[in-house]
């Protein structure tokens, strides 16, 4: 379960980013500017897309550290409660 969430969750986000980063890099190629002029936009794009996927990496992590203690928390509400009606019916007998 914990590995499907991560593996959901990054296989959504991470394609996303990287075909953005790659489709802007490709549009300043193929613009009409000087070389430097689209070598300092493509840097530009490399460290903003680099600070988003740094933030989108944070953002899977506390979304699978979130559902990770949802679901542990589930778990030991449901142990409890199995606990307490077995504790009923052993005192009905």
């Amino acid at each position: 379960m914990k590995e499907e969430l991560v593996t959901k969750e990054r296989s959504i986000v991470v394609p996303f980013l990287v075909g953005g980063i790659v489709g802007a890099a490709l549009g300043l190629l193929f613009a009409p500017k000087a070389g430097r002029e689209v070598r300092k936009q493509i840097k530009d794009i490399a460290v903003n897309g680099k600070e988003k996927l740094v933030s989108a990496a944070g953002k899977t992590r506390e979304f699978y550290t979130e559902a990770l203690t949802a679901v542990n928390s589930a778990i030991d509400a449901g142990k409890q409660a199995y606990l307490h009606e077995r504790d009923k019916v052993e005192m009905a007998h």
